[in-house]
């Protein structure tokens, strides 16, 4: 069975002729994207190419409805129709992920976060998560987010030698600093979290449990990553990334909480719900619940865990030694000046990566992810060849010649053999 969808579901993703006649320019931007993507492999840990369907729903009527309230309960009429696709989306889900309750209207995840902070916060709450250098989120704290302004964040990290969640020290947080809510979950953490351990803890101080599970919610769904649903009293998400559908948030809670989960989105931190996204989160939420997704989730761990192999047999440092999840965390300090500097030199050769945090000093990694490439069908062998073209770009730092141009050709070749959509239309 292929890891993949099947060539010929994963037909043109939108006609845009209608486009180009209206806005020629517009529409060059768009094939210009198109073949960005096409073109390169696309190894950042948060994209994923959703599925024609998806993309159907998303450029679907349903954009035009404004549909500000919940299914039976909304302060605009004629949302007899969208109510069904509300509901359906939120069924889904519930069943997908076994949650009591879901709201599928967050706008993104961060949005989802701010949404369980405002329903079981109050400001100036002490709340314990992920230090930001550790590998937290914006949301966890920042600063320059709403978090750090509104609530007194303390941040737990990871174990200096090992990388990994230094439970220890969370313990000793959590019983001196006696914190509202307890938030687990990390933009860069490539491990399983022992949610039970939090759900422990959350219960001995009387705090709540907030999962943010933006990362590895796709691989819950396909049976891939142990499922913080059963321990948190809110989980947010995201639907974007290994999840494979459109961009935007979630929302599972326990029941009692469904009430105060719901009115902090709306009407308290949202307006009008963007329907043709609902519409195709529901979709991503069915093609989530197939056995061709549970194999596929599978792939992206196997694939992660090769791709980290090769890195390190390549000289690359791999934070916590490897991976458990679809996320590779590299300090590319043995090849490259610094991470911003290997970034651009991936880019160059059509290797699209991020950069983040490391860990106990200033230092910025790479990280890398194989959800996308995963679902263009590639597997183990092409994982191990995209280790070794890493490596390469990197060391050809300075070396803007026949190298350099070598090494694009391959990656274009490479992504030719496993195009994640059929071509469009020409840029003439």
């Amino acid at each position: 069975m292929s890891v993949s969808m099947e060539p010929a579901t994963r037909a043109a993703p939108a006609d845009f002729d209608a486009l180009r006649r209206q806005d020629p320019e517009l529409a060059d931007v768009l094939s210009a994207e198109l073949e960005r993507q096409s073109l390169g492999l696309q190894l950042i840990a948060a994209e994923n190419f959703t599925s024609p369907a998806v993309l159907a729903a998303l450029g679907s009527p349903l954009a035009n409805k404004y549909a500000e309230g919940y299914p039976g309960a909304r302060h605009h009429g004629g949302c007899e129709v969208v109510d069904v696709a509300e509901r359906l989306a939120i069924e889904r889900a519930k069943a997908l992920f076994g949650a009591e309750h879901a709201n599928v209207q967050p706008h993104s995840g961060s949005s989802a976060v701010l949404a369980a902070y405002a329903a079981l916060l109050r400001p100036g709450d002490t709340v314990l998560a992920m230090g930001l250098p550790h590998g937290g989120h914006l949301t966890h704290g920042s600063p320059a987010n709403f978090s750090g302004r509104w609530f007194t964040f303390i941040g737990y990290g990871v174990d200096a030698e090992t990388g990994l969640i230094d439970y220890e020290q969370l313990r000793a947080l959590a019983r001196t600093h006696r914190p509202k809510a307890l938030v687990c979950g990390s933009i860069s953490y490539p491990r399983h979290i022992d949610y039970a351990a939090f759900r422990e803890l959350a219960d001995e101080i009387g705090a709540y449990l907030i999962a943010d599970a933006a990362h590895p919610i796709g691989l819950v769904a396909g049976g891939a990553a142990p499922s913080p649903v059963p321990y948190a009293d809110v989980v947010c998400a995201t639907t974007h990334k290994v999840l494979r559908g459109p961009r935007g948030g979630l929302l599972l809670c326990r029941a009692g909480l469904a009430e105060r989960i719901d009115r902090a989105v709306f009407p308290f931190t949202q307006g009008g719900a963007q329907m043709h996204t609902i519409a195709a989160k529901a979709v991503a939420f069915g093609e989530a619940a197939t056995p061709a997704y549970t194999t596929y989730a599978h792939q992206v761990v196997a694939n992660a865990r090769v791709l980290a192999d090769g890195l390190a047999a390549e000289g690359l440092t791999i934070t916590t030694g490897g991976t458990d999840t679809h996320m590779i965390v590299a300090d590319p300090a043995a090849l490259a000046s610094d991470a911003r500097s290997a970034r651009g030199l991936l880019g160059g050769a059509g290797l699209v990566v991020d950069v983040c945090a490391l860990p106990h000093g200033d230092a910025r990694g790479l990280r890398l992810g194989t959800a996308a490439v995963t679902t263009q069908g590639m597997r183990e062998a092409e994982m191990a060849r995209i280790a070794v073209l890493v490596s390469a770009a990197l060391r050809a730092d300075g070396d803007q010649g026949d190298g350099v141009r070598k090494m694009r050709d391959e990656v274009r070749a490479l992504a030719r053999r496993f195009p994640p959509y059929p071509p469009l239309y020409s840029a003439s």
